[in-house]
């Protein structure tokens, strides 16, 4: 029992050593943390970089919902071509990017969605009533002969440094009402 003791107390005055000793080498110390530091830097550059580049995304695709919505005249191939080159400029988008714009109506007594119109540029094809029947869980219950405008945008994400962050597809599903019309129809 008394060697267990002493043996305690040697080995707390050692810490207590350590702790209390003030003599070192400034580089040796800057040797081994500079490096984490700058790790720490970098990881929170490229973290901070992914969620702003995730809110300006959808920041775009709300104004680009907001403007559709606005409309009361027939969108046509123009519009949805600009529309895409304005999401690219507010996204500062180096890759290319993709957008669906379709307008989806909701029949009561089928109680079923099925599409108005849907145009899409990029990589991704125009909404069919297939597909938007998985959706029923995503889109709000509508009135009869009620429009929803849906605007789905994808664009490219890779991280300014290689931490762990994979390149990615940053996706937007955004739907709005008509604002001044009771439907928006699009011209081909």
């Amino acid at each position: 029992m008394i060697m267990l003791h002493k043996l305690i107390t040697r080995f707390s005055s050692s810490l207590r050593a350590f702790r209390d000793e003030t003599r070192g080498s400034v580089s040796v110390e800057a040797a081994i943390m500079f490096p984490l530091l700058m790790w720490g830097f970098v990881a929170m550059f490229s973290y901070y970089d992914a969620y702003r580049q995730v809110s300006v995304g959808q920041k775009a695709a709300f104004t680009i919902a907001d403007m559709v919505s606005r409309e009361t005249d027939n969108l046509d191939a123009t519009y949805i071509n600009n529309a895409v080159d304005l999401f690219d400029y507010l996204t500062t988008a180096s890759t290319g990017s993709s957008m669906r714009i379709s307008v989806i109506y909701y029949d009561n007594a089928a109680a079923d969605y099925y599409i108005g119109w849907s145009e899409a540029r990029g990589t991704v094809t125009a909404l069919t009533d297939a597909i938007i029947q998985a959706w029923v869980d995503v889109l709000p219950v509508l009135p009869e002969s009620e429009a929803l405008i849906l605007v789905e945008t994808w664009s490219g994400y890779s991280a300014p440094f290689n931490i762990g962050l994979n390149d990615t597809d940053l996706e937007n599903f955004i739907f709005t009402s008509p604002r001044f019309a009771s439907q928006l129809g699009f011209n081909s």
